[in-house]
């Protein structure tokens, strides 16, 4: 499976223009099967929910659902959305045909108050496409080992973020810890440049294979990378250091 990790700037809190961006960015990518975008793609991250909230039938979704056909690829990221008197960090796994996945943010980062705005998920979502089982998570969610714990056989870990470079040595070795504990490959998008309160994002997106490996990482540029992960290179290293089967 070929994935597509888009590592961009974020326009604050302005949704037409970070879609028309994310457009014009994705314009230039070839054959793939699956885009990954950052945490609120089309927002920043920003707890102005009760104005940048968006239904599920809003412009964002509807994009992703354009976009992903245009493209013939799944595409994924998270945005804000309002439901029944609620708002979510949601991520949006959008299928080619139209059909999605979503998974809302279980972890919501206190430190910034997302508690006071957002409500927590519940539910981890385990996508299958293509033959490979998927398991997206929302930046904050990555400090917590069990709630990532592979119990599901999935082969591949997405987390998407805005995760502040004062706190990027965090990111880089939680993302590899995910990957060699889980025996599953990583890949990780986080945004670059300076956002609305003045906070700086260094990006270092990046794809780690199974045995912690990092195939590619990217520091502070803006950056669109494509690799093609391998089933067998997962399978070979789960067969020869079969550590999953010993899991609590």
């Amino acid at each position: 499976m070929q994935i597509t990790l888009v590592q961009s700037i974020l326009h604050w809190e302005n949704v037409s223009l970070n879609l028309e961006m994310f457009e014009e960015k994705m314009a230039d990518i070839g054959k793939t099967d699956l885009i990954i975008l950052p945490e609120m793609f089309s927002t920043g991250f920003s707890m102005n929910a009760l104005e940048l909230a968006e239904k599920m039938d809003g412009q964002s979704v509807k994009w992703l659902k354009e976009q992903a056909e245009k493209k013939n690829a799944a595409i994924t990221g998270s945005l804000i959305i309002e439901e029944n008197g609620h708002f979510f960090n949601r991520l949006i796994f959008m299928l080619p045909d139209g059909n999605f996945y979503k998974y809302d943010k279980k972890h919501l980062f206190s430190m910034a108050k997302e508690d006071e705005t957002f409500t927590a998920g519940t539910e981890k979502l385990i996508i299958e496409y293509l033959g490979w089982k998927i398991c997206p998570f929302v930046c904050y969610d990555l400090r917590f080992p069990v709630w990532n714990r592979n119990k599901e056989d999935y082969d591949l870990a997405i987390y998407v973020a805005n995760w502040p470079d004062r706190r990027s040595y965090h990111w880089r070795s939680l993302l590899v810890a995910r990957a060699i504990e889980n025996q599953c490959y990583v890949a990780a998008v986080n945004r670059v440049g300076t956002d609305g309160k003045g906070l700086y994002y260094s990006g270092q997106s990046s794809i780690i294979d199974p045995a912690g490996e990092i195939l590619y990482q990217q520091q502070d540029l803006e950056d669109i990378q494509s690799f093609i992960l391998s089933k067998k290179d997962l399978e070979d290293i789960r067969t020869r250091l079969p550590f999953l089967k010993d899991r609590d």
